[in-house]
């Protein structure tokens, strides 16, 4: 069992969490995620490391409240303990000798772009940082970002905080500006991605992608995560999540997480394992 030592309200749907694991907090690095299970009725999720602390033992992660697995995770309280928490998994951001790098998240991709805002500042890169978001309230890590980079940046939707616009708009106009990158790093939702990847392609900027696509077990057996790079076969889990995003199929990763929207949108919708583990229980008492 893994112990919930800290849980913080970012905004009304994310939640961000300290949990108690040594091994992980030694070992895991920026780009890395780890695999959760709530309880043993619980799906396995994935979630990026948001941040670990190796004097505690403990991971951060920064989750949106989406569905039943992380609505059971927000119900949990600071003592509380979970099943499951497996990691690190995937392979860390390569992120050393960039002397620019440009850092942009969009929503809750902002959770997943944060450690890695934090790492080249470590190495010694300068780091700018663009953060988007659709409303004031729901701007997430602002403080730790500034912390983070040289130059910080905010953008809301409707102009409610920051500058009024996406973030592609930002970054093309520091670099029709005249601001050089030798790489820009970019983390939120898979249009967002694309975006920023069709305008650093024009001015040949090596930019990384963490990609989300469906996963299951997270160590490349189930073949869920496939996606399509260099017009490669490969699995996000083992051979990411962080790929050249000039070299990503935007269009069929797109299609593959539109697979089961219909499911995601029904509100009762009941995992299928959970049913199995009900049904095998009911079972077995009934033969006792």
């Amino acid at each position: 069992m893994y112990k919930i030592v800290r849980k913080e309200v970012l905004n009304p749907n994310v939640i961000r969490m300290s949990i108690e694991a040594p091994f992980i907090a030694k070992k895991g690095k920026a780009g890395q995620f780890i695999m959760f299970r709530v309880d043993e009725f619980g799906e396995r999720v994935p979630l990026t490391i948001a941040g670990t602390n190796q004097e505690d033992g403990t991971v951060d992660i920064i989750y949106q409240i989406v569905g039943k697995s992380t609505r059971t995770l927000a119900a949990k309280n600071e003592g509380d303990e979970i099943l499951d928490f497996v990691g690190p998994l995937g392979k860390p951001s390569a992120l050393e000798g960039h002397e620019k790098a440009c850092v942009i998240g969009g929503g809750v991709g902002t959770a997943i772009a944060y450690p890695t805002a934090v790492a080249l500042h470590d190495l010694g890169s300068k780091v700018d940082v663009i953060m988007g978001f659709r409303n004031k309230d729901i701007v997430i890590l602002e403080d730790e970002f500034a912390a983070a980079s040289d130059n910080c940046y905010m953008m809301t939707d409707d102009g409610t905080y920051g500058e009024k616009g996406f973030v592609t708009v930002k970054l093309e106009t520091l670099l029709e500006a005249g601001t050089e990158y030798d790489l820009v790093v970019a983390i939120g939702p898979v249009p967002m991605m694309k975006a920023v990847v069709d305008i650093t392609k024009k001015y040949n900027i090596k930019t990384l992608v963490s990609l989300n696509p469906i996963m299951v077990d997270g160590t490349g057996m189930c073949g869920c995560c496939r996606v399509i790079v260099n017009n490669e076969l490969k699995f996000a889990c083992v051979d990411g999540p962080e790929f050249d995003g000039a070299e990503v199929d935007f269009e069929d990763l797109m299609l593959r997480n539109r697979s089961y929207i219909d499911e995601e949108r029904e509100k009762d919708h009941e995992c299928q394992n959970e049913l199995a583990i009900a049904a095998a229980k009911a079972e077995a008492e009934k033969e006792a």
